[in-house]
């Protein structure tokens, strides 16, 4: 929760942080809100086995109403509905908080945070095909934002059924626009380990998959795995392509290469697929 809420700020605070002379009063006690929020998370994250959960929560609450004290005055503001409303999703006030970006929404309707977290709510409610229109918005506001991309494909392939049965979807047109999502995220966070991986497994789900392609990705990531089993596991995927491509023999090479204990069933299987021979 800490580590989310701090990327938060870190993308907010230059948006909330302007010139002292270029401030208005409420931007000033916005900043002035964030600042001392950030500054509750950066002492709560050091302090280790020190955390004092009681203080903590106090100090939230009171920054809390802060925060409504602040939308009294500024009803209009539509940042400080946006910021107010990521602080209570973070400490498990959903619901409040989706009023708040809806709010915020209301106001300033091109704001791609917002966007995406209306989606999340929709999303985690049972309601993938309302989420998608915000993940789309949040895009198109924010196209080289990695994180709107993951959370369209994830979407996408987690309610895959729910988007078929609405007859406005094809299943090819889910599977590229999901395969196409994980791909712009690894594109545009290819340090982010999560995002690369997931379009490395969105190849099997492709309509057309780039096997090629797909080994250069699994292949990028054994070099960057720093253990023998994070190695050996996109090594098994590696196998896994070779197989789906037809190329058993460097299938067979690769898969000899696989010695950890947890592999072992995963291994087995690409070996009996093999042994199988291509389905009729």
């Amino acid at each position: 929760m800490k580590t989310r809420l701090i990327l938060f700020l870190c993308l907010w605070l230059p948006l909330a942080a302007q010139e002292a002379r270029d401030e208005s009063l409420a931007e000033r006690g916005l900043r002035q809100l964030v600042e001392r929020q950030r500054e509750l998370l950066g002492k709560a994250a050091k302090a280790g086995e020190h955390f004092d959960e009681a203080a903590f929560q106090t100090q939230m609450q009171q920054l809390c109403q802060g925060y409504e004290s602040f939308l009294r005055d500024n009803p209009e503001f539509a940042a400080g509905y946006a910021t107010y409303g990521y602080l209570l999703r973070q400490i498990g006030m959903e619901r409040e908080s989706v009023v708040m970006f809806l709010k915020a929404n209301q106001l300033d309707p091109d704001i791609p945070l917002v966007k995406n977290q209306i989606g999340n709510y929709l999303a985690e409610h049972g309601k993938p095909l309302e989420a998608v229109n915000y993940y789309l918005a949040a895009i198109k506001l924010a196209p080289d934002e990695p994180l709107y991309h993951f959370q369209l494909g994830t979407l996408l392939h987690n309610s895959r059924d729910t988007f078929l049965k609405s007859g406005e979807w094809t299943s090819d047109g889910i599977d590229h626009a999901m395969h196409e999502g994980f791909r712009r995220a690894a594109e545009l966070g290819p340090d982010r380990f999560e995002f690369v991986y997931r379009y490395g497994e969105s190849f099997y789900d492709a309509p057309d998959p780039d096997w090629d392609k797909a080994l250069a990705v699994w292949a990028g990531l054994e070099e960057k795995a720093t253990t023998n089993i994070e190695r050996q596991t996109m090594r098994l995927h590696a196998a896994n392509v070779c197989v789906q491509s037809g190329k058993t023999v460097h299938a067979q090479a690769l898969l000899a290469t696989i010695t950890e204990p947890e592999l072992q069933t995963q291994k087995e299987k690409l070996v009996a697929e093999m042994a199988a021979g291509p389905e009729k």
